[in-house]
């Protein structure tokens, strides 16, 4: 039985040596180690030999099947190397990885401060969490004027609020520096709004300022011209209209043509043919003595825009709360 087994052991890796796939390997397998295999039937017969027999066969027998498993295993592992390594193409470019990408409300953010930053202003930012002082006293905003109620603003202890705009940065700056200066103001404010399709207890705007020397009205109407047509496309027009605001003086709102209908009337301009887009006016000279500028001497213009807004507009959104929804199908349209 001993000279069997070697020649079992002989003819197994031999036939392991010739096998081509898998699927011979396995057929080996069942061949020598198979419930009706010859080891198998000489493992059975070892209660027919005498002792000192069934010591010698017994162990030659389960080495034999050991090395034969051995075996087939590293032959199987192998074949799977040698299968895989046949479906790679190394000349294939890679699979690209998913690149993110700028947010919609920070993309139109960088849009509109670029067109600013291009007209000579320079960017700056300020505290989200603002002193009363800063927010509605040195913006010519009375103490019983509606905005200061706490059902406009968020209050959150004794004169510390959520700043409910941007423009007081504008003041800030104008503490610190003198003029000329001519700044942009992007970031986010916080009104107890209640959350529908045009309205967010947070969003983000866009203030501007400029003060200088014999700065008119016509100064303001061609800075946002221009801006309107960078943002929105060079045919676009632009109008304002009357209005009133605390630290500006005259005041108007900011609208441009609807470029979605090219003023024919549609739902995105309630069928005038006219989008707003913000409010500007000339600086209060109220505003200018809380920060020591002399009114005389000096003039200038400010104004403010949603950017949520805008970015509706710009990219057809009806509803403001997908800016915030963290929605990847949404998002990744952008």
């Amino acid at each position: 039985m001993l000279k069997e087994i070697k020649e079992l052991q002989k003819a197994a890796f031999s036939e392991l040596d010739k096998a081509q796939c898998l699927k011979d390997i396995e057929k080996i397998r069942i061949k020598y180690l198979g419930r009706k295999s010859k080891l198998s039937q000489i493992l059975k017969g070892l209660k027919d030999l005498t002792a000192e027999q069934k010591a010698d066969v017994g162990k030659a027998a389960n080495v034999l099947k050991q090395k034969i498993n051995k075996e087939i295993e590293a032959n199987i592992s192998a074949s799977n190397e040698s299968s895989l390594g046949a479906n790679i193409d190394v000349t294939t470019p890679g699979i690209k990885n998913a690149c993110g990408h700028l947010h919609p409300i920070t993309k139109t953010i960088y849009e509109i401060c670029d067109v600013f930053v291009s007209l000579g202003f320079n960017v700056v930012e300020g505290p989200e969490a603002e002193k009363e002082r800063y927010n509605f006293e040195a913006l010519n905003i009375p103490l019983d004027h509606p905005a200061r109620d706490a059902f406009d603003t968020f209050y959150i202890k004794d004169d510390l609020l959520l700043r409910s705009h941007t423009s007081p940065v504008q003041a800030r700056v104008m503490e610190k520096e003198s003029p000329p200066l001519a700044i942009i103001v992007p970031g986010k404010v916080y009104r107890p709004d209640a959350v529908d399709a045009t309205h967010s207890f947070m969003f983000h705007q866009v203030e501007g300022l400029l003060v200088d020397k014999n700065i008119t009205f016509s100064d303001l109407k061609g800075t946002l011209s221009v801006f309107a047509r960078k943002m929105f496309g060079k045919d676009v027009k632009v109008r304002f209209r009357p209005h009133f605001f605390p630290f500006t003086e005259p005041s108007a709102d900011l609208d441009v043509s609807c470029f979605v209908c090219n003023q024919k009337g549609c739902r995105v301009c309630s069928n005038t043919g006219w989008l707003e887009i913000g409010g500007a006016g000339m600086v209060d000279p109220e505003v200018f003595k809380v920060v020591k500028y002399d009114y005389n001497e000096f003039s200038g213009f400010a104004f403010g825009m949603g950017v949520e807004r805008i970015a509706m507009l710009k990219y057809g959104v009806n509803d403001i709360r997908l800016f915030f929804e963290n929605d990847y199908r949404f998002l990744k349209q952008f």
